[in-house]
């Protein structure tokens, strides 16, 4: 599965428990008719994979759904769901290098050679 849309919010990388279990959540703001604000985490390694991202870019990130149960002290059965990131890519085209904007590549350059009187079989 895949969200899209705009970083709202990085947290820092948080470590918990004597084995050092790492999460790292972001808030990534769909861009829709009514914009939803998803919390994903990242955990172990994956947290490192949000280092070169920043608030505001537009990304699409690889999901898993999990979901456990817990049994609380007084016995009564919880259940908890989570959205896990495992990949993350930024939508956003590069800008380019040396401030030089290349020209579209979806126009043709004039012809230098033009010639009028030069007959084409072109219906009008």
């Amino acid at each position: 599965m895949e969200v899209q849309g705009r970083i709202k919010q990085i947290d820092d990388t948080k470590t918990y428990g004597n084995n050092g279990f790492r999460k790292r959540e972001l808030v990534v703001t769909t861009e829709e008719q009514y914009p939803q604000h998803i919390l994903l985490e990242f955990v172990q390694d994956k947290c490192d994979l949000l280092n070169n991202f920043s608030v505001g870019q537009q990304v699409k990130v690889g999901v898993n759904l999990r979901g456990r149960e817990w049994v609380n002290p007084q016995g009564e059965t919880k259940y908890f769901n989570s959205i896990q990131g495992w990949r993350i890519e930024n939508l956003q085209p590069a800008a380019p290098q040396g401030g030089n904007t290349p020209p579209p590549t979806d126009h043709f350059e004039p012809a230098q050679d033009f010639n009028e009187e030069d007959h084409d079989d072109l219906p009008f």
